[in-house]
């Protein structure tokens, strides 16, 4: 299951790969080995990147390790208007504060994958607070009014009868003209940046410079395998998580995304999948040594084999705190929630429903059950594959 000799071109343009726009062109490029400059445009909404973040910057290290520039553009200005893509409504501003500490946490994160000493980094401040109104203006020519608003998430929008502010309109502008003052030959996204991504391409050929080719990468579903990735969803996996979370959670995926996560989450060949479990097992450990070590993955995997394909419980399990005047209000989801830093209720409801949580080996199946006069002191609580508790009423 080792990576194998590969067309480096060929595999630049299709591994993790949803649409490459001017294919024909970017593989000439590719082919004459001019060093392309490959852009990537983040805005610092979120101090905390998980794994479907992890897609679109492991392409970017792919053209860097190939000899490329990676270019990663800080959207500290844009990050105060918010991009519209795939919203219902407008987003909640941030603070200038709000966006500097996002952006320090995103690229110690980030920093796990691509080579940030190797990065051009850039803030697209740099150019839209300087260059002032007139730029604004000679931008807004380079797109007309009925081009933007076309857009599939501003029609949907209209037809719910919801606002779309002018800055909102104005966004995809202020993000191609980021391609502009980097020159960008090549630019990366999700597959629901593909307005912006084309965007960049018209505002690059108002401004007479040559327009970048674009390639998309697909979002990833989380844990749950309807959902993309979020951690509004519950469903997501963070690259800060404990090695324990991050095994634990990749070892619950539904078989059904076991060749995608090999595809869009490690270097690795995807197996051929006879045994899921094993399939996880490698994915899993490969993911941990990844973002934390080798010694940790090693680890994770023989304290879950050990735990799981023997049936054995830890003795070491964490210790859960349940106040007496708290215990009253709580039911079974809301026990979930209580135990699970981080856990939302449609994710522990879920876990309730599919028969994941038992105490003292017993299946908890109704989610109302209220917990008090059922759960005391000395109990164990099994949540899902990875979650074990001694909990202790005081």
């Amino acid at each position: 299951m080792t990576p194998k000799e590969k067309d480096p071109v060929k595999e630049l343009l299709t591994r993790s790969v949803s649409e490459v726009i001017e294919r024909e062109h970017l593989v000439t490029a590719l082919k004459m080995g001019k060093p392309l400059r490959v852009k990537l445009g983040i805005d610092p909404t979120s101090p905390n990147l998980h794994l479907g973040h992890t897609v679109v910057l492991r392409k970017l290290r792919a053209f860097q390790e190939a000899g490329h520039t990676a270019v990663l553009i800080i959207g500290d200005f844009t990050a105060q208007i918010g991009d519209p893509s795939g919203r219902s409504e407008e987003r909640k501003p941030l603070s200038e504060r709000d966006i500097e500490t996002n952006e320090k946490e995103y690229l110690a994160q980030a920093g796990k994958v691509i080579d940030i000493k190797r990065t051009e980094v850039h803030h697209n401040s740099e150019w839209h607070r300087d260059e002032g109104l007139t730029a604004i203006l000679e931008l807004a020519r380079s797109a007309t009014f009925q081009q933007v608003i076309k857009r599939a998430d501003f029609q949907k929008r209209i037809e719910a009868g919801n606002d779309i502010t002018l800055l909102e309109i104005l966004y995809p502008l202020l993000q191609g003209y980021d391609s502009v003052k980097v020159k960008a030959d090549v630019e990366l996204g999700g597959t629901d940046q593909i307005f912006n991504l084309l965007m960049g391409r018209r505002v690059q050929r108002h401004f007479k410079l040559p327009e970048q080719d674009v390639i998309t990468v697909p979002l990833i579903e989380g844990t749950d395998g309807v959902k993309k990735m979020s951690k509004s969803y519950g469903n997501s996996i963070g690259i800060r998580e404990t090695p324990t979370e991050m095994f634990g959670k990749l070892m619950t995926i539904p078989d059904g995304l076991i060749a995608k996560y090999f595809e869009t989450l490690t270097d690795l060949s995807a197996p051929e999948v006879k045994n899921p479990r094993d399939a996880k097992l490698t994915l899993a450990h490969e993911i941990v040594k990844t973002y934390h070590s080798a010694e940790a993955a090693d680890t994770e995997q023989e304290n879950w084999v050990r735990t799981f394909s023997k049936k054995e419980e830890p003795t070491d399990a964490p210790e859960r705190i349940i106040p007496k005047d708290i215990l009253p209000k709580l039911d079974t989801v809301g026990l979930v929630v209580y135990v699970i830093e981080g856990s939302s209720k449609s994710n522990a409801l879920r876990l309730v429903n599919a028969g994941a949580v038992k105490l003292n080996g017993e299946k908890i199946m109704d989610p109302k059950e209220p917990m008090c006069g059922r759960i005391k002191t000395g109990d164990s609580l099994r949540v899902g594959n990875h979650h074990f508790f001694r909990i202790e009423v005081k």
